[in-house]
């Protein structure tokens, strides 16, 4: 694999049940185990799923018009069944409006075709969760 293709983040423990992720330009997100305002890292996983395909969408549609509001639900339910804990029911959903106007037209035309062309293909998140991919877990040597 490339260097150009490895995405990377460090997640250390800043005191119990709090945790502040890093990624490799330097910016920041502190998360915690759900006990106070921050996010689990459940809603982290949900904020990926719909900031990956709003950030498609925007690129696809802001291009001919400027939205009046932009803003996306995701929503998932939380098991614990004989596979362990995960979330199903998985569901992105996007409320987006346009000024009136030729290049809002535009946008409102699109907007069904950008969702779906994220959902289908460009959004890396979604794309892994559906698919599936292993995930392999070790510990160093201490």
């Amino acid at each position: 694999m490339s260097d150009e293709s490895l995405r990377s983040v460090t997640v250390e423990r800043t005191s119990t049940g709090h945790f502040v992720a890093t990624n490799t330009r330097g910016g920041t997100i502190t998360f915690a185990t759900g006990g106070d305002s921050e996010f689990t890292p459940v809603e982290l996983l949900l904020a990926a799923l719909g900031g990956c395909s709003a950030v498609d969408v925007d690129i696809a549609t802001s291009r001919h018009a400027e939205p009046s509001s932009f803003s996306v639900q995701v929503t998932g339910d939380k098991i614990n069944d004989e596979l362990g804990n995960r979330l199903t029911d998985l569901a992105v959903t996007f409320s987006v409006t346009f000024p009136d106007g030729e290049g809002a037209d535009r946008a409102r035309t699109i907007l069904p075709r950008a969702v779906k062309t994220s959902h289908d293909r460009l959004c890396t998140v979604s794309r892994t969760v559906e698919i599936g991919t292993p995930v392999t877990t070790t510990v160093e040597d201490v």
